[in-house]
């Protein structure tokens, strides 16, 4: 039985359309750098159920509007969660985007440009093929915002650089340019800016005219390993995570960015 198609007009944060068969999600957020606000957040753990129930695509390229693939979390919605006693991004929408991205079927590729910061970076690097323009950087600076990186980072850095070069990058959150991403395993192929949207597409129309169901299944069948780390990684990473957005140096650290200022963490 096919499909009903979703409506991808109920998205505000995410912009969708079609080349053929192959689906192009565009985080939309561009005021911000495609900044994680609530809204992004609630839809990106939804959107990829979507788009595995999209009937019009077998192959689904994920890019960021205007100049930033995503800036990460938004650090006003941080400022407000904090200030008003809220937690911060919602815990089971967390492991839905981790899950719901895994779950896809579809290859998913991804086509970064400029930044892709936290949250931004762990999607980007959750998918299946990675392309990125020569200004890309990549960078999960949670610790700099005084929070664990529990939304997936933990996951999928080791995988794609090993362990070491993963917890260095990881414990400061420093940025990784293109060329070094690319050096390390972080991505699969870096190009001109000008070339990044085409390179990506063509890429997904060769698998899209290739042996969908061989390539869709073989897909499935690798991403089994990172379902299970995700299974056994995630819920303690997200708890650690959710317990430091009521910490101080949380507070401090979207403070001070806010104010403009070195932060003057306390470890509390």
């Amino acid at each position: 039985m096919a499909h009903e198609a979703p409506d991808f007009s109920r998205y505000t944060r995410i912009k969708a359309r079609h080349e053929g068969r192959v689906l192009i999600l565009s985080l939309s957020n561009p005021k911000l750098m495609n900044a994680v606000d609530a809204q992004l957040h609630r839809e990106l753990s939804s959107i990829f159920l979507d788009a595995s129930d999209d009937p019009g695509s077998d192959v689904v390229i994920l890019t960021g509007e205007g100049p930033a693939f995503s800036a990460g979390g938004d650090l006003n919605w941080m400022k407000e969660a904090f200030e008003t006693g809220g937690k911060g991004p919602d815990a089971m929408e967390a492991k839905r985007i981790i899950f719901s991205l895994l779950d896809l079927e579809k290859p998913l590729i991804a086509a970064v440009r400029g930044p892709a910061v936290g949250l931004g970076a762990t999607i980007a690097l959750f998918c299946d093929v990675i392309f990125a323009s020569e200004t890309a950087k990549f960078a999960d600076p949670h610790v700099r915002a005084g929070i664990v990186a529990g939304d997936g980072g933990a996951i999928i850095w080791p995988q794609l650089c090993g362990y070491a070069k993963a917890k260095e990058f990881l414990m400061t959150g420093d940025p990784v340019p293109a060329k070094e991403a690319e050096r390390i395993g972080l991505v699969n192929h870096v190009v001109a800016d000008g070339e990044l949207d085409g390179a990506a597409l063509a890429f997904a129309q060769r698998l899209e005219k290739g042996a969908i169901l061989a390539i869709k299944y073989t897909k499935v069948s690798v991403n089994i390993g990172l379902k299970q780390l995700a299974h056994s990684i995630l819920d303690t990473s997200v708890a650690y995570e959710m317990n430091t957005f009521m910490t101080e140096d949380h507070r401090e650290a979207v403070t001070s960015f806010l104010e403009k200022r070195a932060p003057a963490f306390k470890g509390r």
